[in-house]
């Protein structure tokens, strides 16, 4: 075995052993690390802030949408601490009763909820994931093994930091929650191949950073994919809220994969709704791209290309497309969606409960912009990322999902006939 291979196999094992003495930990033990870890964020903000300066600095000439996805400032690090206290003032996950039964034998089963283990984390430069994710996968009683993007090295590296000195202070194992100390992508296939060793890998990010994992990984793995996000205006929608939500959805933060991306505008409404629309887009800053149809109503609209539709632009970018009513609305989604999610404006029950049973996304909604698509909007709390997968977790990941199972049997002497 080469050396590489051995110091990525000796993190995880470190991480298994700090796994097995979380499975154990109490309550007060892992609410007290968080907060440990939330107190040492705020005593070394100052270097949290000067590592993502260096970081920043090296990135002027990436786009704007991206910058803001990596900019820390002196409100955003207290916002990190903050985020750990509030992951510790959830219920504990650990040991709730999913399922309880008194067979008719007497025998009491029970099904309860205990961690998962060592959990690796695969993402983008996205300083505050760095954080989330440790916070949620400690809460939750797991190890976890951080793997952040290059760009974001030096905050990744000053946050880890603090957050070891939170489990130190705290008298949890600093293996806990560990960054891969490999950067490299032969780090992270051979982080994926340790059956045995890692349970479960959640890989947040683009496409290439998803398929480099799903095609070298032995162990389970949940995906945090890419938003191809739509809202489809139906005939009878209220215009001002149609204009609102869409607005909304794509400007409040466009850099997020529940960001909107596509808009679809029913024929009908396309007169009324068009013209509102690209002017209310254009005054934020958003640069549109329509079909034909689109640009009949607001000619200096940019024409769309082909591959407009399946793009995640993750920026001040719109394509709008006018569709012949809702079968045509659904059929764009499935061939161009990538189930984050999706969402309607209308005044018509029938069509909206008609769109809610026919788009399969992991979130659906119905008057409503796509950005409330989060942990902390649905009452979770915090969130580990939006998974796309079906099986496990589906949609906002909060603690929970970051729990398995387990069968617990009480019994008094019973035997099976």
């Amino acid at each position: 075995m080469s050396t590489a291979v051995v110091g990525v196999e000796t993190q995880a094992r470190a991480a298994r052993e700090a796994a097995r003495t979380l499975h154990s930990a109490s309550d007060e033990a892992r609410r007290a690390a968080l907060a440990a870890m939330a107190a040492a964020i705020r005593s070394q903000a100052a270097a949290i802030l000067d590592a993502n300066g260096r970081d920043l600095a090296s990135l002027r000439d990436r786009p704007a949408a991206f910058r803001d996805r990596l900019t820390l400032t002196p409100a955003g690090v207290e916002q990190l601490a903050r985020a750990l206290e509030e992951i510790a003032a959830l219920p504990d996950p650990v040991g709730a009763v999913v399922d309880a039964r008194v067979r008719p034998n007497g025998m009491d089963v029970r099904r309860v909820r205990v961690p998962i283990g060592v959990v690796a984390m695969i993402y983008e430069s996205r300083p505050n994931v760095t954080v989330d994710a440790a916070g949620l996968c400690l809460r939750a009683g797991n190890a976890v093994i951080l793997r952040g993007g290059a760009e974001s090295r030096h905050s990744d590296e000053a946050l880890g930091t603090a957050i070891a000195a939170g489990l130190r202070a705290a008298g949890l194992p600093e293996a806990a929650v560990t960054l891969l100390a490999r950067r490299d992508y032969d780090a992270i296939r051979d982080l994926v191949r340790l059956d045995g060793l890692v349970d479960l890998v959640i890989p947040r990010g683009g496409p290439p950073l998803i398929r480099l994992v799903t095609e070298h990984a032995r162990v389970p793995v949940l995906k945090h994919d890419r938003g191809v996000t739509h809202v489809f205006v139906d005939r009878d929608a209220d215009l001002e809220m149609a204009v609102r939500v869409i607005v909304n959805a794509k400007t409040n933060r466009p850099s997020t994969c529940n960001a909107l991306e596509k808009a679809l505008i029913d024929a009908p409404a396309a007169p009324r709704v068009i013209p509102p629309l690209v002017a209310a887009l254009r005054a934020a800053g958003v640069e549109v791209r329509g079909d034909a149809e689109t640009r009949r109503w607001a000619p200096d609209v940019t024409p769309a290309a082909d591959d407009d539709w399946d793009a995640e632009y993750l920026d001040l970018i719109l394509a709008i497309r006018v569709v012949d009513g809702l079968d045509a609305a659904v059929q764009h989604i499935r061939r161009h969606g990538t189930g984050l999610a999706d969402a309607i404006v209308t005044r018509d029950r029938g069509r909206a409960d008609r769109f809610v049973r026919e788009v399969d996304s992991a979130a659906v909604l119905v008057n409503a912009s796509t950005r409330l698509v989060d942990g902390g909007e649905f009452g979770l709390g915090a969130e580990v990322g939006i998974s796309t997968n079906r099986l496990h977790a589906r949609g906002p990941m909060g603690l929970e999902d970051l729990t398995t199972t387990k069968w617990i049997v009480w019994g008094s002497g019973q035997t099976r006939a």
